[in-house]
This record gives C-alpha cells, structure tokens and sequence, in this order.
C-alpha cells in the first residue's frame, strides 16, 4: 500500500497543474484584450477562415468535369452571395457546405 503522504502529494501537484493549466489562457490573455493586433485579427478571422474552407472543398474539384465543379460552384455561390447579403459568416458557411453535401450525395447516386 503506498504511503498516505505520498498520495496527497500526488493528488495535490495534480491538482496545482490542472488549476493552473485552466488559468493559464485567462491570464494570458487579460493584456491582451485592448490589443489592436487583436483587434485586427478578430476582424480579418472570419473571412480567412472561409478562404481556407474554400480552398479546402476546392482542393480536389476537376474543372473539367462538370459533376465535380458544377456542386462546388454553386456552393460557392451560395456561400458568397449569402455572406455578402446577410453578412452572417455562420448562415453563409452552413448553407454552402450543407448544398455541397446534398448536390453531391445526389450526384453519387
């Protein structure tokens, strides 16, 4: 049986890591909440986060062959036009991927 004393020990080091391991991010980040780095990266993030999701669909796309680039260019379509109307990253995200998924499901087959 292990000493007494050693699993306090051990449960209390545990525990001292994960409190600060769960501080940690709050505290880093409490300087930098007036940053204006941050404040540009808050702005310019969601609209790199839809050109990497883009890229992403597009990666694999045959312009050649219409099943393939027809699906991913009316999602993208989709996905421009309701960002640029609503101006809602999530709404225009969710609808392209969700046109892309049925057009090509159906494609399959």
């Amino acid at each position: 049986m292990a000493d007494p004393w050693y699993v306090l020990s051990a449960v209390l080091v545990s525990a001292a890591v994960t409190w600060t391991l769960r501080a940690a991010p709050f505290a880093m980040l409490a300087p930098l909440r007036h940053s204006a780095l941050l404040a540009y990266i808050g702005d310019r993030m969601p609209v790199g986060v839809m050109v990497i999701l883009s890229a992403y669909t597009l990666r694999e796309t045959d312009l050649v062959v219409l099943t393939s680039a027809g699906p991913a260019a009316l999602a993208l379509a989709i996905t421009i036009g309701l960002h640029l109307w609503r101006g809602s990253m999530t709404l225009s995200i969710f609808a392209g991927t969700a046109t892309y998924v049925v057009i090509t499901s159906i494609l399959a087959t």
